[in-house]
């Protein structure tokens, strides 16, 4: 999934940074308010974490803002305020949750995890579609109880499809999921993925949309 992470603190946003990578996640990593908010109002994140005080602007008055324009994207708060004043002023700016500083990898991502749960109206911790199973906490997947030999990003594009059965996700959509600006992507990387993921799941589970994109549904339902 892909993460926007706001923190001026260089050697912890780059330590977030490379830990949510390795959790899987696409991260867009901005050390200035204003970019992060420019980012989010030009760029579709399943998840934005944000620390409280940022140069030229806050993770609070960055909320606000995508709450004004009715952006619900998830937001974690990162603050070293620890008041209950503070952390209630956070979370009635819009913030989802909070973290107080020091951050602790596991809990930020567990929290993130809960988040994108919560997102989708998902209740428990694993993901099913029929016989497909996807579990996000641990990043892996099984078909009719058989682990799924995945790919990073054979994964994550599974997670991101299987989210929302029957929905259609153009190549620029999935390039935006599976990708942060610092990576380079080949023309035909959604297409390899896809053609890699479909081959494991079997025939029927990832449906071509012609002239709109892909979709995974269970082979026996309905086409979306």
């Amino acid at each position: 999934m892909r993460i926007l992470l706001a923190e001026d603190d260089r050697a912890l946003g780059q330590a977030l940074a490379d830990g949510l990578r390795q959790h899987g996640h696409a991260v867009d990593w901005i050390t200035d308010g204003n970019q992060a908010a420019a980012a989010l109002a030009d760029t579709t994140y399943a998840a934005a974490i944000l620390d409280w005080n940022l140069p030229r602007s806050s993770g609070p008055a960055i909320i606000a803002g995508m709450r004004r324009r009715h952006d619900a994207t998830p937001v974690l708060l990162l603050t070293a305020r620890d008041e209950l004043a503070d952390r209630v002023a956070g979370l009635d700016a819009g913030a989802d949750d909070y973290v107080v500083k020091p951050v602790h990898l596991d809990e930020l991502a567990a929290r993130l995890r809960a988040l994108l749960r919560r997102a989708d109206g998902q209740v428990e911790p694993a993901i099913r579609l029929g016989a497909l199973e996807v579990t996000p906490a641990a990043r892996s997947a099984t078909l009719a109880d058989t682990p799924l030999e995945l790919t990073a990003r054979e994964y994550a594009l599974l997670e991101t499809l299987v989210r929302h059965p029957g929905r259609a996700y153009s190549r620029d959509q999935l390039e935006e999921a599976l990708y942060g600006w610092d990576q380079e992507v080949a023309s035909n990387a959604v297409e390899v993925h896809v053609h890699h993921l479909r081959h494991k799941l079997g025939p029927g589970w990832i449906r071509t949309l012609r002239g709109i994109g892909y979709a995974i549904n269970h082979p026996d339902g309905p086409p979306p």
